[in-house]
């Protein structure tokens, strides 16, 4: 993956915010906002093995939007559903101060084909359906890219769209879908679908399945653990990150890293 894109990456983390943060808790209870398994299942496994007087209380939302909007809004004190491009993206948009504090696994994206079984099956003209958001339209792209089948430009900076593709071999057609209506698009047909293996998962698919998938040994895209600027140092956050950086946790991503592709993005510390 571009360089270009860590070091913007990088430049958009550095940015600070001070302003005190309300805690959305009440008697030590911590609401956390995720979206779908496996990624509910890890604030599940985390409220477990939280320290006390600490509880976890998760609060599962419907969409892409309503657990940043909930975290900054202090309806709820972290998320836990989204990589850190995602989260930039966001507080650029609203002005917010989200703040990533650990990253807990990368779920590693690919491209879907119902017809095709190999690279070299695919046929000039394809459509190509890829994110309608910003951030994972470039995500896809990056991934058609690091297997040949696109060059982007190199000056397209963190973001590249379809505008910024200056080889397209293929002649690949690209059709915009929203990231949740993207397993449908699998099953109408179309010939190669971005997808996530939480999301694909809903067509009975695995990454197994897979014609390409993504190449990120830098996990630019692993899912974080998010909280408000203000609570980054609190003890609440403290023991939110023991709790997702566990053994427990460490373990149930191990076990469904063969099935289905989601990698630690965190290494457990040796016991003393």
């Amino acid at each position: 993956m571009k360089k270009l894109l860590l070091s913007a990456i990088a430049m958009l983390s550095a940015a600070t915010f001070t302003a005190p943060v309300a805690q959305a808790q009440e008697e030590n209870v911590i609401k956390i906002a995720s979206h779908l398994p496996p990624m509910t299942d890890v604030v599940e496994i985390a409220g477990e093995v939280i320290a006390e007087p600490y509880s976890i209380e998760l609060v599962e939302v419907s969409d892409n939007i309503q657990y940043n909007e909930a975290l900054f809004n202090d309806e709820v004190y972290a998320n836990f559903a989204q990589h850190m491009p995602f989260m930039e993206m966001y507080n650029e948009e609203r002005d917010a101060d989200l703040t990533a504090i650990q990253p807990i696994y990368n779920a590693v994206v690919g491209f879907y084909a119902p017809e095709y079984e190999l690279i070299e099956d695919i046929e000039d003209g394809a459509e190509v359906a890829i994110p309608a958001d910003l951030t994972n339209e470039a995500r896809a792209l990056f991934v058609l890219e690091q297997h040949g089948l696109i060059e982007i430009d190199d000056e397209a900076g963190v973001f590249p769209t379809v505008d910024d593709v200056t080889e397209n071999p293929h002649n690949f057609e690209f059709t915009h879908i929203d990231l949740l209506n993207l397993p449908a698009a699998y099953e109408d047909g179309i010939d190669l679908v971005f997808n996530y293996p939480t999301y694909i998962a809903k067509v009975d698919l695995t990454t197994d399945d897979a014609l390409i998938l993504e190449e990120d040994p830098e996990n630019t895209f692993a899912l974080q653990l998010v909280v408000r600027e203000g609570n980054v140092d609190s003890e609440a956050t403290k023991a939110l990150q023991e709790a997702f950086t566990s053994p427990e946790v460490y373990e149930f991503l191990e076990e469904l890293a063969t099935e289905k592709h989601l990698e630690p993005a965190f290494e457990l510390e040796e016991a003393e």
